[in-house]
Formats: structure tokens, C-alpha cells, sequence
């Protein structure tokens, strides 16, 4: 793809990024046959190559409209189109910086902006949010049908284990998780206890910066990583801990890509690199443990499998959870479309509810065409958002192994 970019980017360090990611388009159009939202919409500019022609045109210096927005909002970042694409096009990078020149451009209505504002500040913040979680459900029969279902069953953690062992992680405490499905960092602590791990929270850590990052405030995300780094970098450097571990897939697509979102920050490029390099999903950490899991136990249950976008696409993990759980005699199964977006995406299913819902739906159809009992992920939004859906228990993934364990 030949580029001109304008005056207001060339050189800069986005605008060579942008340039070389828009030339290793060769238009071939491959990703749109994996675009949920072409799928649903079947319009051009609703999958990644009519959206990257949008950015294009945008950063050579065309005219920006609230309709260019509202086909930028409305794409996922899934990058299923990533894993699709056979010339590599970094996708969700080039997003990520025509969405910012777009949000600078275009003003949102009011009510668009506020509701943006609400999304970015509460659901990022843990004790903004926990409460929040903890008003609604007090009020919950005086609120819509729509609101009642986004509001999650209270839910008992369990005991965190005090033993300590040779070997630590530590985890990452997150800012929605722990109000809204606390049981999951817990029943992870418990696992890994049982295999010699010891588990550790930094106080001081909090959002991994991925809900501002996409809503376009980038230097408060980035200010987020930097409160994550600093939080964890003791530990790293004196090697007291060996490892970062993700609970949530969706962070970890974020924290492992620290180094590249801080490379132009001389006090933490290096830092954000090793941070990083450390963090692993929780899948990578016990895959190591397959023999002895399955020494330990054995479940003989039937479940499917959401396997989230930013695990199988964002990280390109497959398989980890499947080994992991048939490891312990789970009858693990994957639904038709198991590459395809459950509709989640963060914040899109508050800001893209009806677009959410639909992708929603299509997925608990064919998570229920494989006859299991119970639907397992291994990232909370995804739980939490086919939850609303289904009367089929929703839960992540070690949660079965804790209860195996334990």
C-alpha cells in the first residue's frame, strides 16, 4: 500500500509505525472473512481492510467525520484479522493510533462523552468500582432488565493460603476482578499452593492500563503501567519473584506488551521490557504441572471452552488450557466458532451494547450446540458478559481445578 502521510505525523514516532504497518497491507481482504462485525454488518468499512483504508485516509489528511469514528468504535480489537493476516499487519497497533487522531478531531456528543468518562474512571478504579458493584446489587430489582444482568452474583473468595514456599509469583490484582469475580486470583493462590507456589499481591498495582489505552487516553494508561512497574519492580530485581501471572487474558495481552507501548520513555523502556518479558498467563504457568495435576486429580466432567481473543489472538496462546484441564480428565470441547469474539471486548459491550449482544448470543448458541454443563474461559469479561445470556454456569477455568484440589 503506497502512503503520503500529512505534515502533523510524518516523522513522528507513531506516524512511522502507522507507515510501515499501512505498507504491509497488500489489500488481500483475507480478514474480513474473520470480522465479527463484517460478519454481522456485512459492510466494507466495518472490517479491518475498509477501516485501515479509513485510517489511511485520515492520517494523509482527509477530512474526519463522526461516521469514521463510529466505524472505528465499533471494531472489536480482537485481532482475529492479526492472526488471519498472511502479510502480518500489526492491526490493533494501527487502530490504536487512528482512533487517537480521530478522538482529537471529532467531538463526541455530550452524553457520548460522559458516558465514556463514566466507563474510563469507574470501572478502572477498584474501590470506585466495587462499590459501585456493591450499590447496584442493593438496588438491583429497581433497575432495568438490561443493567440487572450486567450486575454478577456476589461471590465468596475463599481462603487466600498463608504458607510460604521457595518458589513465588506474583499476581496481578486487577481493578474490575476483584469486585466482580473474586474467587479467581483466590482459586489460583490455592492451586499453586498445592504445587509449591506462593502467590503475592502488590498493594500498590491496580489497573494493567488496557481500559484507558483504548478509550483513547493513552498518557493516563501509560501513567497506569508506570504505577504497575514500579509496584513490581522491587520484586523482580532482587529475584524474590520469578514470574507475574495473568488471571485475566485481557490484561496480560496489555502487560506483555509494556515494553512496546513504553519504549519511548527513557526512565521506563527498560523496566516496561523486563516487566514484560516476566509476565506470564496463567495457562503458561501451569502448563509445566500437566503430570502432576493429573497425579493429584481427576474431574470427570464435560465443559466447553471460550478460548478469549486476547489469548488465542493477542497472545497467541492455543491449547494451554485444553492440555491443562484433559490433563485432569476434563472433557474439554471447543464450540464452531471458537476464533470468534464472544462480544466482550473490555468496554465495547457498555458502549456497543447492541452490536455486544448480538455477538453474544451467536456465541452461546454454538457453546450450547457441544452439550456441555458448564462454559469456561480464561478472562473475566468473558465470563461475566456470556454469564448475562445463559443459565449455564459461566466460570474461568482454574476455578475447576481449585474445586478439584480443595
Amino acid at each position: 500500500m503506497q502512503t503520503n502521510l500529512a505534515d502533523f505525523i510524518r516523522n513522528t514516532r507513531e506516524g512511522e509505525e502507522a507507515d510501515a504497518i499501512l505498507r504491509a497491507c497488500v489489500h488481500c481482504g483475507f480478514c474480513t472473512a474473520t470480522c465479527p462485525t463484517y460478519q454481522l454488518l456485512g459492510d466494507e468499512l466495518d472490517g479491518p481492510r475498509g477501516r485501515i483504508y479509513l485510517i489511511k485516509q485520515v492520517l494523509e489528511g482527509a477530512p474526519v467525520t463522526a461516521k469514521t469514528q463510529q466505524h472505528l468504535d465499533r471494531c472489536l480489537t480482537c485481532r482475529n484479522c492479526e492472526t488471519t493476516c498472511p502479510s502480518g499487519v500489526k492491526y490493533s497497533r494501527l487502530v490504536d493510533i487512528g482512533r487517537k487522531v480521530v478522538e482529537q478531531r471529532v467531538q463526541r456528543p455530550f452524553m457520548e462523552r460522559m458516558q465514556r468518562l463514566l466507563v474510563r474512571e469507574g470501572v478502572s478504579r477498584k474501590a470506585v468500582f466495587g462499590a459501585a458493584l456493591a450499590a447496584g446489587r442493593l438496588v438491583k430489582p429497581l433497575l432495568s432488565p438490561a443493567m440487572q444482568d450486567k450486575l454478577p452474583a456476589r461471590q465468596d473468595a475463599g481462603v487466600w493460603p498463608t504458607r510460604s514456599h521457595a518458589r513465588k509469583m506474583l499476581v496481578l490484582d486487577g481493578c474490575a476482578q476483584p469486585a466482580m469475580a473474586p474467587n479467581i486470583n483466590a482459586a489460583t493462590a490455592r492451586v499453586l499452593d498445592a504445587l509449591g507456589v506462593q502467590l503475592l499481591v502488590a498493594p500498590r498495582a491496580g489497573c494493567c492500563g488496557a481500559l484507558r489505552h483504548h478509550l483513547n487516553e493513552h498518557e493516563a494508561a501509560l501513567d497506569d503501567m508506570r504505577r504497575n512497574i514500579d509496584a513490581w519492580w522491587p520484586m523482580l530485581q532482587d529475584g524474590s519473584v520469578e514470574a507475574i501471572v495473568m488471571t485475566a487474558s485481557g490484561c496480560g495481552a496489555t502487560v506483555k506488551d509494556y515494553g512496546h507501548l513504553l519504549a519511548h520513555d527513557g526512565d521506563y523502556a527498560a523496566k516496561a521490557q523486563q516487566v514484560a518479558s516476566a509476565t506470564r498467563d496463567l495457562s503458561e504457568v501451569l502448563a509445566p504441572f500437566e503430570a502432576e495435576l493429573g497425579m493429584r486429580t481427576r474431574l470427570s466432567e464435560r465443559v466447553a471452552y471460550h478460548p478469549p481473543c486476547t489469548l488465542q489472538h493477542g497472545q497467541q496462546i492455543r491449547g494451554k488450557v485444553e492440555g491443562i484441564l484433559r490433563a485432569v480428565g476434563v472433557d474439554v470441547v471447543l464450540c464452531a466458532d471458537s476464533h470468534l469474539c464472544c462480544g466482550s471486548a473490555g468496554s465495547y459491550s457498555l458502549l456497543q451494547p447492541e452490536l455486544s449482544r448480538q455477538l453474544r448470543d451467536r456465541k452461546l448458541a454454538t457453546l450450547a450446540d457441544t452439550g456441555a454443563s458448564t462454559i469456561v474461559s480464561a478472562n473475566v469479561g468473558c465470563s461475566a458478559h456470556l454469564q448475562t445470556g445463559t443459565q449455564t454456569p459461566v466460570m474461568h477455568w482454574i476455578e475447576l481445578l481449585d474445586r478439584a484440589l480443595n
